[in-house]
């Protein structure tokens, strides 16, 4: 059975962000993700981290003006030095939270000739791909649907993505597979996991339509599961949805075999 990671980002959102923690902990998961923890300092984190007992297997470089619409930084050619910036404070908080995989957001597609982002995308990726090799972390990107969920967004096809992995040409660089993108996109999650398994470094789960739990919409998560236990897949499964109510309420889907067994208070 694949094991699952809470997103911190989406599930627990009842409750501020600090207190997340231990109700995941309480609901099973061994694991969190969470989308930028920039907003609060590392020892912190590490603390509600070690409290819970939990471990931290993903989050994001900081995205620009997140609240004012950008959606990364790494195809942007004029924000080269700041992209590198956050790849900087990206590793620090990744060496005090014990975190080696980080996810990079492509940003939104800006008005520039296509060859250009692109080149600057792969050599953004290469330098931080290169400085998180320093750290032994691997570094994730993630095609995410701009149909529905990120306008414009430039890396918003899956074949794009393993195209650039392989142009990128970095063997710490991963493919962040999210299930729900994919099928918005078009993708065929199962036959695509079957295909390209080994280049996946990271599954996340969302049902489709309306990016909700699992059992909510039309996506066949009991065979998702088996294949990736067939496969083989050692990663985690990021729960990146927004549960239709209490999350506790929802997670019906997660199997008793994947929650962590909690001390008899």
């Amino acid at each position: 059975m694949p094991k699952f990671a809470a997103n911190l980002g989406f599930l627990f959102a009842d409750v501020p962000f600090p207190a997340r923690f231990a109700r995941a902990a309480a609901a099973g998961f061994s694991a969190v993700e969470t989308l930028f923890p920039y907003d609060y300092a590392a020892c912190d984190i590490a603390q509600w981290l070690r409290a819970a007992n939990l471990e931290l297997v993903l989050f994001n470089l900081a995205p620009g003006d997140w609240a004012g619409g950008e959606r990364g930084l790494a195809c942007l050619p004029d924000r080269r030095s700041e992209f590198a910036e956050s790849v900087e404070q990206a590793l620090d908080y990744a060496l005090a939270l014990g975190c080696r995989r980080l996810h990079c957001l492509s940003g939104l597609r800006p008005a520039a000739d296509e060859a250009l982002l692109e080149e600057t995308y792969i050599a953004n990726l290469r330098y931080a791909a290169d400085r998180l090799a320093s750290i032994g972390a691997t570094l994730m990107i993630e095609p995410i649907n701009s149909r529905i969920d990120m306008p414009g967004y430039w890396l918003d096809d899956v074949d794009k993505a393993f195209r650039l992995q392989k142009a990128i040409g970095r063997s710490n660089l991963e493919v962040q597979y999210d299930i729900y993108h994919a099928v918005v996109m078009g993708d065929d999650p199962l036959r695509r996991l079957a295909d390209h398994i080994v280049r996946i470094g990271h599954v996340q789960i969302a049902d489709s339509p309306g990016r909700h739990e699992p059992g909510s919409g039309k996506i066949d998560f009991p065979a998702l599961f088996e294949l990736l236990e067939r496969l083989g897949y050692s990663g985690w499964v990021g729960c990146e949805y927004r549960p239709t109510g209490l999350t506790e309420n929802g997670l019906g889907w997660l199997p008793a075999s994947a929650r962590r067994r909690l001390p008899a208070a």
